[in-house]
């Protein structure tokens, strides 16, 4: 018997990995997994709605947090059907096709995320270094063009490696470490030479996971440089206040991710929780704590979810006299 599967690809399947060892208690963990999931959802979509119906946010800054809210949605929405289906059904047969599919938007908006972040350091560097040339810098038309570029970026960036290994064959073997499908573990299971797929994926990983942080770095150093010039230790405080919670969404992002990589490069002989755990971290915590962040940190965002939180009274006119 070979190897390898050379079936009908369309066929061929992967098995997903819950939390090993808890299998017997997976319909206990669905209960804080379902809640990571409402949070997550209804935060983001909450910092949407307050954006898209307050005028007065109709800045770069919050446009650019509406990046930030888009990108956490997708990143939740692609994990969560087979993260809950484990849970809930212990469902974890996924085929090819859908793993792939899965694969790609995960990837996809994980990069994203970084590149969002990119982009919103650059609006924190705008804002504090050339405060007077602020909006005419950042011109609606030019948000657009950033977007458009961050979605072209990470969306054509992920496709040759995914469409590449769609390409080839599979040996029997396939159940996947964790609850989604991700092309680091897929890639385990190819009986193929996978030289290229390797030096493409680390290529991407470079251009994006390692060139995003260090560009934001470089932009805060700046940043730095132009606050410690202020004069006034009010006006200093001002300024840092203000990139306050991005450098916490930052945070919220590349300690996981670093802490993962770390994981995978140097835990061989870890236990395979703790890469479940750090992967899920990775994936499930920034989109619960970015809308968090910025309604604590953020006045303006603070007081648009509270007047959606708040219901509003309704007055008759037998109150009015009261």
């Amino acid at each position: 018997m070979s190897c390898c599967d050379r079936s009908n690809s369309s066929q061929l399947t992967f098995m997903l990995t819950g939390i090993p060892g808890l299998e017997a208690a997976h319909v206990w963990l669905s209960i804080p997994f379902t809640c990571i999931y409402v949070v997550a959802l209804a935060g983001n979509c909450t910092i949407l709605f307050v954006i898209w119906t307050e005028p007065s946010l109709h800045e770069p800054m919050y446009q650019f947090l509406s990046m930030l809210a888009i990108t956490d949605l997708g990143l939740s929405l692609s994990t969560m059907p087979t993260v809950m289906g484990i849970f809930w059904a212990n469902h974890r047969e996924i085929g090819l096709d859908a793993c792939f599919t899965q694969g790609y938007f995960v990837h996809s908006f994980s990069f994203m995320e970084s590149s969002v972040l990119l982009a919103m350091a650059f609006d924190r560097y705008v804002a504090i270094c050339y405060p007077l040339r602020y909006s005419s810098i950042l011109t609606s038309a030019r948000i657009a063009k950033i977007g458009l570029a961050v979605v072209c970026r990470c969306l054509l960036a992920v496709l040759p490696t995914l469409f590449l290994l769609r390409r080839l064959t599979f040996c029997r073997s396939r159940v996947l470490s964790h609850s989604y499908c991700l092309h680091q573990d897929m890639i385990k299971h190819v009986c193929a030479d996978i030289t290229f797929n390797s030096r493409y994926g680390l290529a991407i990983v470079v251009l994006i996971v390692v060139l995003d942080p260090l560009l934001i770095f470089v932009s805060y150093l700046l940043i730095a440089k132009a606050v410690v010039s202020i004069a006034s230790p009010s006006e200093r405080l001002k300024a840092l206040n203000n990139c306050l919670s991005h450098i916490l969404a930052v945070l919220v992002l590349y300690i996981p991710m670093v802490g993962l990589s770390v994981v995978h490069r140097f835990g061989k002989h870890i236990s395979p929780l703790v890469h479940i755990l750090m992967a899920n971290i990775y994936l499930l915590v920034p989109p619960v704590l970015n809308p968090i962040i910025y309604s604590i940190k953020t006045k303006q965002i603070r007081r648009g979810v509270l007047r959606v939180l708040t219901p509003r009274r309704i007055f008759s006119p037998w109150h009015h006299g009261s």
